[in-house]
């Protein structure tokens, strides 16, 4: 395991009405909510098992809300709050810790399933020739970024949640002066058609 690496996972609270809610229509309010939470627990036994560096959780609603005083929190993952603001914001204040603690980061969500710990493996093991890895999202977001080198560029004047957000990150890093390996584009799972891209893993048991 890498002391000199964090994995940092961003996520909201699994709830009816507020997780997942453009699945709405077609999980309803319980059922976008639970997909949310089997998401949530996917991906961190997949930062778990990739067993790469320190992995964080970091939550909106805070981690004083109910939910999280009750959830399980994996061995081995520490929770932290998320701030307020935009998700650019929220994202920098999450890697400011390990930028100044002068260590790389993988950056993700809970929302791609197809995140498995030998991609994970795989950002990391690039991050050693690379300064960036982007694993795109098929939306034109991007599904994990892997930073070497943190720059609080990267986050702002982003079109969050538009296909321009991947592009326009690499339009950052340009100015940056950063290199980035751009890995297999993946499936993000937010709108009822992106259903047909989740594992049978994760579909509710019947």
């Amino acid at each position: 395991m890498n002391t000199d690496l964090r994995l940092i996972v961003l996520a909201k609270a699994p709830l009816p009405g507020y997780a997942k809610t453009r699945l709405i229509p077609a999980l309803g309010e319980s059922g976008a909510a639970e997909l949310a939470e089997r998401l949530l627990l996917q991906t961190l036994t997949a930062c778990i098992e990739a067993e790469l560096g320190a992995v964080e959780l970091h939550v909106a609603p805070a981690p004083s809300h109910s939910y999280w005083q009750n959830f399980s929190l994996p061995e081995g993952v520490t929770l932290h709050g998320q701030v307020d603001g935009d998700l650019g914001r929220r994202l920098w204040r999450a890697t400011d810790i390990a930028r100044e603690a002068g260590s790389r980061v993988l950056l993700l969500g809970t929302d791609c399933p197809g995140l498995t710990s030998a991609r994970l493996r795989t950002a990391v093991a690039e991050l050693r020739r690379w300064d960036v890895v982007m694993y795109p999202a098929l939306d034109g977001g991007y599904t994990l970024l892997g930073l070497s080198c943190i720059k609080r560029r990267l986050f702002e004047d982003i079109h969050w949640s538009t296909s321009e957000v991947a592009a326009q990150t690499l339009e950052r890093m340009s100015e940056c002066g950063l290199e980035c390996l751009e890995l297999e584009a993946l499936a993000d799972i937010d709108e009822p058609e992106d259903l047909r891209h989740l594992p049978d893993s994760l579909r509710e048991n019947r």
